[in-house]
């Protein structure tokens, strides 16, 4: 095989940089096009917001405890609100742990909130929200008694993403603690 130089010589050369610009520019193209297809899959996901369990249980200082995990959501931070309705009875208990037979207790009802701010991780939430239990206000024991929560009662409770304006209602929720 001969190798010539001049003019004709440096026409292959040529030919190999015009392939390369090419490819360049092929692989330039095809990162835009990746990069912009991924900023729009993100929000998206973020069209069906949606609840896939809510459940709720009473913890053993009495206050309401909704677990929850939502789906559909993108990125930034979602805010939550729970509501309920509370009912408590609290009660007052003598020195030998008794309940005096007198009318020593005091029922309660109130609404009950609570409200929380959690990060989606790929694109899921997966948290708990706590409220009450309602306060006993000014009922009060007579000396040498001890208050305390006999029992607590939550319905009508609903938790809301307020970011994406999405509710649900979450099965009501009790504990007796004393009865009486």
């Amino acid at each position: 095989m001969i190798l010539r130089t001049g003019a004709k010589g440096g026409i292959p050369a040529m030919r190999t940089e015009r392939r390369a610009l090419l490819l360049r520019r092929t692989v330039i193209i095809a990162l835009a096009a990746v990069t912009a297809i991924l900023a729009f899959a993100a929000p998206a996901s973020a069209d069906a917001p949606k609840f896939h369990s809510a459940t709720s249980s009473v913890n053993n200082a009495g206050a309401l405890v909704v677990s929850f995990d939502e789906r559909g959501l993108g990125n930034t931070n979602i805010d939550y609100t729970l509501t309920a309705d509370a009912t408590a009875v609290y009660a007052c208990i003598n020195g030998g742990g008794n309940h005096p037979q007198a009318a020593n207790k005091e029922t309660v009802n109130a609404e009950v909130s609570a409200g929380g701010s959690f990060e989606p991780k790929n694109g899921r939430v997966v948290a708990s929200l706590s409220a009450g239990p309602p306060s006993a206000g000014d009922f009060s024991c007579p000396s040498g008694q001890r208050l305390v929560l006999a029992s607590v009662s939550y319905t009508n409770i609903v938790l809301t993403d307020t970011t994406n304006g999405v509710s649900t209602s979450v099965p009501d929720a009790s504990r007796t603690f004393l009865a009486i």
